[in-house]
């Protein structure tokens, strides 16, 4: 079974995408970059869910980078959540992939859809 961590502080979004991927994926979560990074110590995820803000308005975009620079992530598929490009005018789907500034390997905007979801996910670890 595929393995996938959820990394968003929001504890209900947590929930609502487990509910959503657990009959299909072995789920693991963290509310944030410190419980993430224990997580990590010994769970090898196949793809990794990544909210934008969580301790700092910048969270997401530092671990991603941090993932893509540890040599046992640095194939891990990463997705990241975000509501901050209609806030921020950021267009992520231009920047997602940009391994500088947007290591992800693709996004999605929230408030998540469910079937959207799980076809970004089956198209990212099939």
């Amino acid at each position: 079974m595929k393995k996938i961590l959820i990394i968003d502080d929001d504890a209900d979004l947590r929930e609502a995408i487990k509910t959503v991927l657990a009959p299909f994926y072995e789920i693991r979560e963290a509310e944030g970059r410190e419980s993430a990074l224990k997580v990590l110590k010994d769970y090898q995820p196949h793809l990794i869910i990544l909210d934008v803000m969580m301790d700092t308005t910048s969270t997401g975009f530092e671990l991603a980078r941090e993932f893509r620079q540890d040599s046992r992530l640095k194939d891990t598929k990463l997705l990241m959540l975000t509501s901050v490009d209609s806030v921020m005018n950021i267009n992520f789907k231009a920047e997602a992939g940009d391994p500088t500034w947007l290591p992800v390997d693709d996004y999605l905007t929230k408030p998540l859809q469910p079937k959207i979801l799980l076809d970004k996910i089956q198209n990212l670890i099939a």
